[in-house]
C-alpha cells in the first residue's frame, strides 16, 4: 500500500475520513477538481489509471517508503498491452475495521459492443488496519492485449466502486485508442 502515488505531473495524496467531498490533493495542497477518471463523493474516492507499464505490479509491492510512478497511455498498437489500474482512497470501516468495496466495471468497443461488462465484483474486503488515507488497489484490475481483429478507435472503461459501509458509489470512466499504426514506418528499397 502506498501514502502517495506519483504520475506524469500530479502528485495525489488523501485527506481524513471526514464525510466531504475532497479525498484527493494536488501537491500543493488544494483538492484535485474531479474529473471522469478521478474523482471524490463525500470523502470516498476513485481513480483509474491507463498505463503500458509492464511491470506495474512490481513498482506497486515495495515498501510504503518507495512512492511508484506509472507512465500513462493513451494509445496502443495491436500486439501492445495495457493495464487499467482501479485505486481508492478513504474507504469508511465497520467497527471491526472491516471494509467491503463492490466495483461495477465494464469495456466498450469503438463498435458499441461489450468485452467485459459485469456488476457487483468483490474489490476489496476484510479487516484493515493500515492507514485509511493511503492509496489502496482495488484487488481486481483490467488488463488490455491489441489483438488482430480488435475494432480500431476508442475502447471506454467504465468502474463503479461502491463503499457498502459509506453507501456511497463512484463511478469513473477513462479510454484508449487502439491504432493501426503510432507512426508510419518507411518502406525498404532496394536500388
Amino acid at each position: 500500500m502506498k501514502h502517495l502515488l506519483i504520475v506524469i505531473l500530479f502528485i495525489f495524496t488523501s485527506v481524513s475520513q471526514a464525510e466531504d467531498d475532497s479525498s484527493w490533493l494536488l501537491a500543493d495542497g488544494t483538492p484535485a477538481p474531479n474529473t471522469d477518471s478521478q474523482k471524490s463523493i463525500k470523502g470516498f474516492g476513485g481513480w483509474l489509471l491507463v498505463t503500458p507499464d509492464e511491470d506495474w505490479e512490481q513498482k506497486w509491492n515495495t515498501p510504503v517508503e518507495n512512492t511508484p510512478s506509472f507512465s500513462v497511455a493513451k494509445e496502443v498498437e495491436i500486439g501492445e498491452e495495457l493495464t487499467i489500474l482501479p485505486f481508492f482512497v478513504n474507504p469508511k470501516l465497520n467497527d471491526d475495521k472491516s471494509l467491503n468495496i463492490l466495483c461495477d466495471i465494464s469495456v466498450q468497443k469503438p463498435d458499441a459492443s461489450f468485452s467485459f461488462n459485469e456488476t457487483g465484483i468483490l474489490c476489496a474486503t476484510g479487516i484493515y488496519e493500515g492507514d485509511i488515507n493511503n492509496v489502496l488497489l482495488a484487488s481486481t484490475v483490467v488488463k488490455y492485449i491489441g489483438e488482430e481483429g480488435d475494432p480500431f478507435g476508442e475502447w471506454i472503461v467504465r468502474f463503479k466502486f461502491t463503499d457498502t459501509v459509506r453507501n456511497v458509489s463512484v463511478s469513473l470512466k477513462t479510454s484508449f485508442t487502439l491504432v493501426k499504426n503510432k507512426a508510419i514506418k518507411p518502406l525498404k528499397q532496394d536500388f
